[in-house]
């Protein structure tokens, strides 16, 4: 059993050289996108609530993205694109609370969901929750809300599925989470330049409205790392993150291209050839496994990394899809959004990391997106509102 488990972590070892022989100084792999999404089916449609607050939640076979085209306040019929989800025929049905009836028809590129108001109200959020808690689906979820002398009514039990997504208060002795926002970029390294900003500046300003946004809570721990305009070296922030026991990483970037016209955010995770490259670096100096494998024998290490990085990869592309249905919800989004590469910030085997390219520094309009304080907000929140749908089901169980 020995011999096949030094030859295992061999071959992992060789391959990783192999690999690290072409990259670059700075330790960034070719980034490879991934194929187009799988259109994501509506499983079926739920309400919780009363003529106040109605929440109601589409539950879909994959993650996806909604898109406000009417709000109804001025005919009470609310109306939601919902790109790249397939129905089979009409579905429709009646509602609860605010909602009177609600429709899901096949409109272009996607869906339509319609609903039929009893009464004006507003649309006080709308997230994804991934599977989990108890759930298989994923989750859209719609809050509503009454707009003005709304009859009052006996609450209704909510689906225990949206529960899960109420803002918790945090109790006296739970642990809060600890995510370590990186601010990509800084100092003598500027990042992409736009047409009036560098990069550097850009991811600072989001990073630091994204710690203020996520303490308010009082949910979480936040680690920056870096705070002013300062060098960071890359493995360093890596660092950071295990020394600070995080439970999620994110490294805020903005994008640039040759083509001034292309637009978009997107996300990246760790890719195969990425992970390959962690066994590399604990051939130099350990810096990633001392504090959790101690006097292991090396190639029992090996293996236990590998299984540590394969469910840390699936936890960070289920983070990947949290994002950016929320976030295609305020901007723009690169037609293939998920992406993978082997950037070193993404490397650590314990620790689920996703870096955000929020957007072109080199178009205009997502230049002036993420430098206006008001829409740079929206961004923010839609980041943050991954995290806390993110973290739901664990801090129920806290």
């Amino acid at each position: 059993m020995r011999k096949v488990l030094i030859s295992l972590a061999r071959m992992g070892w060789v391959r990783a050289a192999l690999i690290i022989g072409g990259l670059t100084t700075a330790g960034v792999a070719v980034a490879t996108a991934q194929g187009p999404a799988a259109p994501a089916g509506v499983q079926k449609v739920r309400f919780g609530g009363d003529r106040n607050e109605t929440r109601v939640v589409i539950d879909l076979d994959r993650a996806a993205v909604g898109k406000l085209l009417s709000d109804g306040m001025k005919d009470q019929r609310l109306v939601m694109a919902l790109p790249n989800v397939v129905v089979s025929g009409d579905l429709q049905g009646s509602g609860q609370g605010l909602v009177k009836r609600w429709v899901i028809d096949e409109a272009a590129g996607g869906a339509r969901l319609r609903l039929d108001l009893a009464d004006k109200a507003e649309v006080r959020r709308r997230f994804l929750l991934p599977p989990g808690d108890g759930a298989t689906a994923y989750r859209y979820v719609i809050d509503l809300k009454a707009v003005g002398g709304a009859v009052s009514a006996a609450p209704q039990t909510l689906p225990r599925v949206t529960q899960a997504s109420t803002p918790i208060k945090a109790a006296p002795l739970r642990l809060k989470k600890v995510i370590v926002i990186d601010a990509g970029h800084g100092g003598k390294d500027p990042g992409s330049l736009g047409a009036n900003v560098h990069e550097k500046e850009v991811t600072l300003a989001a990073a630091k409205a994204l710690k203020d946004r996520l303490e308010r809570s009082g949910r979480y721990q936040v680690v920056l790392t870096r705070e002013t305009d300062t060098f960071v070296p890359l493995e360093s922030r890596v660092q950071i993150a295990r020394r600070a026991d995080a439970d999620l990483f994110i490294s805020l970037h903005a994008d640039s291209g040759p083509d001034a016209s292309t637009r978009g955010a997107s996300v990246y995770t760790l890719s195969d050839k990425g992970a390959d490259r962690v066994g590399l670096v604990l051939e130099k100096d350990d810096w990633l496994m001392k504090a959790n494998m101690p006097g292991r024998d090396r190639a029992v290490s090996q293996i236990l990394l590998d299984l540590s990085q394969r469910a840390t990869k699936n936890r960070s592309a289920a983070f990947a899809q949290l994002l950016l249905a929320n976030v295609g919800q305020e901007t723009a989004l690169l037609r293939r959004s998920h992406r993978d590469a082997g950037f070193i910030v993404l490397l650590a085997p314990d620790i689920p990391a996703v870096l955000l390219e929020m957007g072109f520094i080199t178009n205009p309009d997502d230049e002036a997106f993420l430098t206006t304080k008001s829409s740079r907000k929206r961004m923010v929140d839609a980041v943050a509102d991954s995290i806390e749908a993110y973290f739901t089901p664990q801090l129920r169980k806290s």
